[in-house]
C-alpha cells in the first residue's frame, strides 16, 4: 500500500477553491483584528549622512564611484539570479521576480544521524512501538488470509533492524482486499532500504547477488509458498543484521552519510502511517464536501523538494499550519533535523497526528535515526499564542491554503508581518493579489513586505490530482518598502 492510497485515489477531481465546510469556523470563531504596517514591522534605521566630496575621496582601494559598496542581504537570505530559479509558465498571472530570496544552502552545523540510544543496550531496547502482528494477522478476520495457504501452520518472524533495538513481530499473512496493509511487502521493502542504504558495498552485493543472496533467496521462499524455508531466511537476516551492528557497521554508516535519502525517509513514514492512521482513516471523512477529495496532502517528494528550494536545515525553525495528520511536520524533523512544529484545528486529525509521533519516535529508533524536535499544537492557528511564538522564529512556513477562503488568506497574511527577514512561507495559492504594487495609498498592507515568486510542481506531487500546479513562495522583505519610503520621507523633511 503506497503512501496516501487509503486516503486519496489518482486521478480524482482537484479540491474546490472555495469549500464551504473545510476551516470556515477558523475564521468565525477567531474573527481577529486585521493588522497593518507599522515602523516595528518595517524596523527602519536612521538614514546615513550624504557622504562630502572630501570624504567621497577616501575610498577603499578597488571600489569605483560609480559603483558604490551594495547594502549587504540579510544574514538569513541570499540573491540569486534566474537562471539558478525554476522557469514559471509564461500564462501565469503572478509575474516572478528577477532575483529571489532563500536560505543558505549549508546549515553551520553539521546534522547528526545517528540516535546514540538506539545503538546503546543499556534498556534493553525495549519500548512501546505498533508491531506489523498489531495491525495485520489471523486474529483479525475476515481482512487477512495465511500467506503460505499449503501449510496449516500459523507463522510468525521477529524483524532485526540496524539499531540494537527490539526486532519488529510479524504473522505472515496476506490481506484479502489489496490495499490493506501487506506484511511480506513490508519486510521486503525494509529489508531493500537496509541493504541499500546501511551497508558498505561489498556486504550489500552479497545480499544482492542474483544467485544466491539473501534477498534473491527470500524471494524464491515467497514464490514457493514455503513458509518455513522463508522464517529461516529470515533468521540468517537477523545474524546478518546483528553481526554489522555489534561490528559498528551500521552506526559508523550513519555516521559518515550526508543528507539522508528520500527512499530511507519514505520507508519511515510509510512504517509509521500504515501503523497508525491507515487503519483509522474512515475517520477523516467528516472532511468530504460531496466531492471524492476528503483530505489533501502534499506528498513526500514534493516536500523534499522545497526543503531543497527552501534550504531547511537543522539550525532552522520550520511550522506547518494546517498540519492534518502530521505527515510534514515529521518529515522536516527526518529529512533536515530541524525544529518541526505543526498546528491542526480538527480533532480527529490531531488525534491521528499524536498517534503517528509516538509511532515514529519508535520508527526512527528502530532504523537508528535521530529526528528534529516535533511539536504538534491543536486549535486554530491564527488564535494559539504557542504558534505565534514559533511563527517569529520561523525560517520555513508551510501553508496548504488550496481550500483556504479568501477571507482566510487574508487574516492570515497579516500574521506575517511578525515574521522575521528573510522568512519563507510556501503555499499552493499566494498571498499577495497579481500585480500588486506599492502606492502612496495601500502603505499599511501587508503585501507590501512579501516578495513572491511562482513555481510548479509537477506529478505525483499531491494527492488530490496527477496534474501539474502552482506554488508560491513568499519571502519576508521589507526593503523595497524601505526604499519606496525613504525617498519620500525625505522629500517631505524638505518641504517641512
Amino acid at each position: 500500500m503506497s503512501f496516501f492510497n487509503t486516503i486519496q485515489k489518482k486521478g480524482s477531481k482537484p479540491i474546490p477553491p472555495t469549500p464551504d465546510s473545510i476551516r470556515r469556523d477558523i475564521v468565525q470563531g477567531a474573527q481577529p483584528v486585521k493588522r497593518t504596517l507599522n515602523a516595528r514591522h518595517l524596523q527602519f534605521k536612521p538614514k546615513p549622512p550624504r557622504p562630502t566630496a572630501r570624504s567621497q575621496k577616501i575610498r577603499t582601494k578597488g571600489h569605483s564611484r560609480k559603483n558604490p559598496q551594495r547594502r549587504k542581504p540579510s544574514t538569513h537570505i541570499r540573491l540569486v539570479s534566474d537562471s539558478e530559479s525554476q522557469e514559471s509558465d509564461t500564462g501565469s498571472e503572478v509575474q516572478t521576480k528577477r532575483t529571489k530570496t532563500t536560505h543558505q544552502s549549508q546549515s553551520s552545523r553539521r546534522r547528526e544521524l545517528r540516535c546514540k540510544i538506539a545503538f546503546s543496550e543499556e534498556d534493553d531496547g525495549i519500548f512501546t512501538m505498533i508491531h506489523a502482528v498489531d495491525i495485520a494477522s489471523l486474529d483479525k478476520p475476515p481482512k487477512y488470509r495465511p500467506a503460505f495457504l499449503q501449510d496449516a501452520e500459523r507463522y510468525a518472524v521477529a524483524l532485526q533492524y540496524p539499531s540494537a533495538s527490539q526486532q519488529e513481530k510479524y504473522e505472515l499473512v496476506e490481506p484479502i482486499q489489496s490495499d490493506d496493509f501487506k506484511p511480506l511487502d513490508d519486510i521486503k521493502e525494509t529489508l531493500e532500504v537496509i541493504v541499500d542504504h546501511y551497508m558498505p558495498a561489498e556486504e550489500a552485493m552479497t545480499c544482492r547477488d542474483d544467485s544466491h543472496g539473501l534477498l534473491r533467496r527470500l524471494k524464491r521462499a515467497r514464490d514457493k509458498k514455503d513458509g518455513l524455508l522463508f522464517m529461516s531466511l529470515i533468521e540468517e537476516w537477523n545474524e546478518v543484521a546483528t553481526r554489522l551492528r555489534r561490528e559498528d557497521v551500521f552506526s559508523g554508516v550513519l555516521d559518515e552519510l550526508g543528507p539522508l535519502d528520500l527512499r530511507v525517509i519514505e520507508r519511515i513514514l510509510t512504517q509509521t502511517y500504515a501503523r497508525t492512521v491507515s487503519p483509522r482513516v474512515s475517520t477523516l471523512r467528516q472532511y468530504e464536501n460531496g466531492t471524492d477529495n476528503v483530505y489533501g496532502e502534499l506528498l513526500p517528494k514534493f516536500i523534499s523538494e522545497i526543503f531543497r528550494i527552501t534550504g531547511l536545515g537543522p539550525d532552522h525553525v520550520f511550522v506547518d499550519l494546517g498540519s492534518g495528520v502530521g505527515n510534514v511536520v515529521l518529515q522536516a524533523a527526518l529529512e533536515t533535523g530541524c525544529e518541526s512544529w505543526g498546528c491542526e484545528i480538527m480533532e480527529n486529525a490531531c488525534e491521528l497526528a499524536e498517534l503517528q509521533e509516538r509511532e515514529f519516535r519508535a520508527r526512527c529508533r528502530l532504523w537508528g535515526l535521530a529526528s528534529g524536535q516535533i511539536s504538534l499544537q491543536r486549535g486554530d492557528f491564527l488564535g494559539n499564542t504557542t504558534i505565534h511564538k514559533a511563527l517569529q522564529r520561523a525560517d520555513v512556513v508551510l501553508v496548504n491554503n488550496q481550500a483556504f477562503t479568501p477571507e482566510l488568506n487574508d487574516h492570515l497574511t497579516s500574521q506575517f508581518l511578525d515574521l522575521k527577514e528573510g522568512c519563507q512561507v510556501v503555499s499552493l495559492k499566494s498571498f499577495v493579489p497579481a500585480g500588486h504594487k506599492i502606492s502612496s495609498r495601500n502603505l499599511n498592507s501587508a503585501y507590501n513586505v512579501l516578495d513572491v515568486i511562482e513555481k510548479r510542481y509537477y506529478s505525483a506531487c499531491v494527492s488530490w490530482t496527477d496534474a501539474p500546479g502552482p506554488y508560491f513562495i513568499s519571502t519576508k522583505d521589507s526593503m523595497k518598502l524601505r526604499n519606496f519610503m525613504e525617498p519620500n520621507l525625505g522629500s517631505r523633511a524638505t518641504n517641512v
